[in-house]
């Protein structure tokens, strides 16, 4: 994947802004277990009571406060509040919600900054405990042990009726101060000042209930302002999810455009080394399958490479903050994912790769016979492809099974082993509970949190086993585009000629293909003059075509030069060398669209004179004129609602079309009648008076007018001359015409 990574620069404005939003939705989420925790533990345990300090108290609850305050603690816990009675200005305000206002006056809390609460709370929360705890002694003395030990004092045998709170008031500090060093022992065991604070809010929510507050609303209103945030972060999570999965799709599918053009104008760069190292159907399962695997990869990545580590790592910190003796359960939890992950992995990316070959084949083999379908009919040889098709089939079948499979066993496993886990989690936070040190919400929590970690882990594991199949199409798209062409343009490229002379002239050349050791030409040197029409004739694979692509640089020399216009053709653009060059394939090659268009590929801007002129001398205006479409008359893909001939003149015709300065006739003749072929080439005189005219050719009729016919054998250039000539002189050549001029009798 990384080789393709310059790729998507242009969406990298994108990609951070999806980074951004997944750290925004990682947070959002994170964020919700917490406020589930304050729900169930301050709204509902704490009956919706926040803090250990008080928004109101009454006087005499603050009188009694101060007795386990130092005189600076009480100085700056008194700064905190406002004493309200009857001449206050808002003593009808208060009233209402205050009740117990009207027995006497209460301490309201002032607007204070929340760095000043936290600092106090500690010492209000140790004070408004023990008030509460001596207000429940004073209430019932047998109780004094169990609310208090270890104070030093056993104030239950204290006579009935006793002021415990002037008692206490009358003691030196310091043993008062045995008391509050009493407290912090007890809640120190019981999870210290989280505990502390906990049951300094039933305290709190005591004196709410003594100063006649509605608690009902106060719960209410904490549960549902609560809740609300907590909607809210929930919808706004949901927003980037959305928005996230449209910017995702979007990059991805711009990813896998860009790489379709850019593999599409490479291969269209390729010539006859590079096409030969990448078969054609290897070449269209990577631009489609490949790209695709790409694309729902990236997809993925976006979404979920950014996202799980935030949120794993997020969750494990504020797991052990809820809870930090329960760390080992994610750690097992963990440790047994990531070995049913490693487990998977192990077992099926190295089917990943098979996967992509047995595609190949099976696309080989698919095309192979669609193209071949009438041979394959004409042999009787169905059964025999059906089955090549069906192994080849059954193969890649088998091999998707096994790696589904894998997939298969994993989900309920990974899913066993989370319901495991939850219920280690409750049998472990109940046990804590029980002991107080955990409050119920933070169980939950880090229940919830668990969950997370181990659900990252697993988005996490499900990347680890897309990326590889990925990085295997990635890495067959950047073979692809890596692969420089044999054939480019020169650094310092030489201007052909002005006025242009299509001459050519072959020096010494030699041509083998890359890789192979035995040469298909060897030392051929030739001229052709600007104007002449020569023939090229010989053996099957004596080295016609090749000679042919050499010409057009399909190929380059192994040695020697090629000369056009006395300019060697290495030195010159591709896009000059081939503006002189009509050039007519062996084999017939039409493009879907129209008749017209067809045409018009070798010149888009060629006037429709130019067109019909084409279509006369190339013998095929009959069979388009005949047809009420015309110029318009569709053309399917490769030509196939054509005949052989149709599409060969077809072809001559586009090239035609041209005006080039040198034409080459590659054994374009051979599916035209004797007729036809006759009356083409005498067309072909005239149109192409002063054009350079190469014809290769299997029939002798077909080149026996040339001014001069050039015979190949075995790579070698063993004659050129005219007809008669090397009918005196070539051997090879008498022997071919002969041949051909009995069967033409027989014809005639």
């Amino acid at each position: 994947m990384l080789r393709l990574l310059k790729h998507a620069k242009p969406f990298y404005p994108i990609i951070l802004l999806i980074i951004l939003l997944l750290f925004i939705q990682a947070n959002a989420d994170l964020a919700l277990p917490d406020y589930m925790s304050r729900i169930v533990n301050v709204g509902i345990q704490q009956g919706g009571v926040e803090r250990a300090i008080p928004e109101a108290l009454r006087q005499s609850t603050m009188d009694r406060l101060s007795l386990f305050l130092t005189e600076e603690e009480e100085a700056k816990v008194k700064d905190l509040y406002s004493l309200v009675d009857r001449t206050s200005p808002d003593y009808e305000t208060y009233l209402k919600r205050y009740p117990a206002l009207a027995q006497g006056p209460i301490y309201v809390l002032k607007p204070t900054d929340a760095a000043t609460i936290e600092r106090l709370q500690p010492a209000i929360a140790r004070a408004i405990v023990l008030v509460q705890g001596i207000e429940q002694i004073q209430a019932h003395p047998e109780q004094a042990r169990m609310l208090m030990p270890g104070i030093g004092l056993d104030l239950s045998k204290l006579p009935a009726g006793t002021d415990l709170f002037a008692l206490i008031g009358r003691l030196p500090f310091e043993q008062r101060k045995r008391l509050i060093e009493a407290v912090d022992r007890r809640f120190e065991a019981l999870g210290g000042e989280k505990a502390l604070v906990q049951a300094a809010a039933r305290a709190v929510r005591a004196e709410y209930e003594a100063m006649g507050m509605d608690l009902s609303r106060l719960q209410n209103s904490y549960i549902l302002r609560t809740g609300g945030q907590m909607l809210l972060i929930a919808l706004l999570a949901a927003a980037i999810t959305v928005t996230v999965g449209f910017l995702a799709a979007r990059v991805a599918a711009g990813l896998a455009r860009d790489l379709r053009r850019l593999f599409f104008e490479k291969v269209m760069s390729f010539y006859g080394a590079e096409m030969d190292r990448f078969s054609t159907a290897s070449l269209i399962t990577r631009v489609t399958n490949d790209i695709t695997q790409i694309q729902t990869v990236s997809v993925f990545l976006l979404r979920m490479a950014f996202y799980a580590p935030i949120i794993g790592i997020g969750a494990v910190v504020r797991a052990i903050s809820k809870s930090p003796s329960m760390w080992w359960i994610l750690g097992l939890g963990v440790g047994i994912l990531v070995g049913l992950v490693a487990l998977g992995f192990r077992l099926a990316v190295p089917k990943f790769k098979l996967i992509q070959e047995l595609l190949d084949r099976l696309n080989r083999i698919a095309r192979e016979n669609l193209a071949g379908a009438m041979v394959v009919r004409a042999f009787n040889r169905q059964r025999y492809e059906e089955e090549r098709f069906d192994q080849a089939n059954r193969e890649l079948t088998q091999t998707t099974l096994y790696v589904n499979r894998v997939f298969v066993m994993m989900m309920p496993l990974t899913m066993l082993f989370m319901n495991g886990i939850s219920i280690l989690i409750i049998w472990v936070g109940a046990h804590q509970v029980a002991q107080a040190t955990i409050r119920i919400g933070d169980m939950m929590a880090f229940l919830q949190y668990a969950m997370q970690v181990f659900f990252s882990f697993m988005m996490l594991s499900m990347l680890s086993i897309m990326v590889p199949r990925a990085d295997v199409a990635a890495n067959r798209i950047a073979e692809v585009l890596e692969t420089e062409p044999s054939i480019k343009d020169p650094e310092n490229p030489r201007p052909l000629p002005y006025p242009f002379r299509p001459t050519i002239e072959f020096r010494h050349v030699s041509f083998r293909y890359p890789n192979a050791e035995e040469y298909v030409l060897r030392d051929i040197s030739f001229t052709i003059q600007a104007g002449e029409t020569v023939g090229i004739i010989g053996t099957t694979g004596s080295g016609k075509s090749t000679l042919i692509n050499l010409i057009l640089r399909f190929y380059d020399p192994t040695e020697g030069e090629i000369r056009i216009s006395g300019v060697d053709i290495r030195q010159v653009r591709l896009k000059d060398l081939r503006a002189h060059i009509g050039y007519v394939p062996q084999h017939a090659n039409l493009f879907s669209g129209t008749v017209e268009s067809n045409l018009r590929f070798a010149d888009e801007e060629a006037p429709g004179e130019r067109l019909h002129q084409a279509l006369e001398v190339a013998q095929a205006m009959d069979f388009i004129l005949s047809n009420p479409h015309g110029f318009n008359l569709p053309v399917a893909q490769g030509g196939v609602n054509f005949s052989g001939g149709q599409r060969q003149r077809l072809t001559i015709a586009r090239a035609l079309v041209k005006r080039a300065a040198i034409y080459i006739f590659d054994d374009c003749f051979s599916s035209l009648d004797y007729q036809t072929d006759l009356r083409l080439r005498r067309a072909l005189r005239d149109y192409l008076r002063g054009s350079t005219i190469i014809i290769v050719s299997q029939r002798v009729a077909t080149i026996k007018d040339a001014d001069r016919i050039l015979v190949l054998d075995e790579g070698q250039l063993i004659a050129q001359g005219t007809h008669e000539e090397l009918m005196e002189k070539c051997e090879i050549y008498r022997e071919i015409a002969l041949s051909q001029l009995k069967l033409e009798e027989v014809r005639i």
